[in-house]
């Protein structure tokens, strides 16, 4: 717990393991400053793909390695107004770096190839720590997706925007 003379901080290091709808990963978040951190995963993620040219949604999964520097904004505010930052409890912004390699993925449709994939999105979020283990997590943004694909039909390798937000639940170690 901050004093009302200490400056809040981020916490040393945190790290647990998080799950969403479609997804399950496993995180460590180490403090860079007072309020920035750099935050690595690994997990295995999935969704689902609608396009006009399938009749129905393609469930897929992949592994997805990612980095993350974020910057906790809100940190002197919530200690102000008497809520805690246990955990890094607090709002931030931050860089999302994915990467989805094609190895150990799954596709529901037969026809359809995972492509690897980089994706970088800046995304605003939040976070909360809940009891003692328990946390929360929800971050949005848009983005850059590029495809690293030698044989298609958009050529070697092509770009495209991604809209990105995830909502998970987890457990604090």
């Amino acid at each position: 717990m901050v004093g009302k003379s200490q400056k809040a901080s981020v916490e040393e290091f945190t790290y647990g393991i998080q799950t969403g709808l479609f997804g399950l990963w496993l995180y460590h978040e180490a403090k860079l400053s007072d309020q920035i951190t750099f935050r690595s995963e690994i997990g295995y993620a999935g969704g689902l793909a609608v396009s006009f040219f399938y009749d129905s949604p393609i469930f897929f999964m992949a592994p997805d390695l990612s980095i993350e520097p974020r910057w906790y904004y809100n940190l002197d505010r919530r200690v102000s107004k008497s809520k805690t930052i246990r955990g890094n409890s607090g709002s931030f912004l931050s860089v999302n770096m994915h990467y989805f390699p094609d190895k150990f993925s799954f596709v529901s449709d037969e026809y359809v190839d995972f492509i690897s994939q980089l994706v970088i999105v800046p995304s605003w979020g939040i976070n909360r720590k809940i009891g003692d283990f328990f946390t929360f997590e929800f971050k949005a943004g848009v983005g850059y997706r590029h495809y690293f694909s030698e044989n298609t039909s958009y050529g070697k390798g092509y770009n495209d925007v991604v809209v990105y937000s995830c909502l998970r639940v987890g457990w604090m170690f």
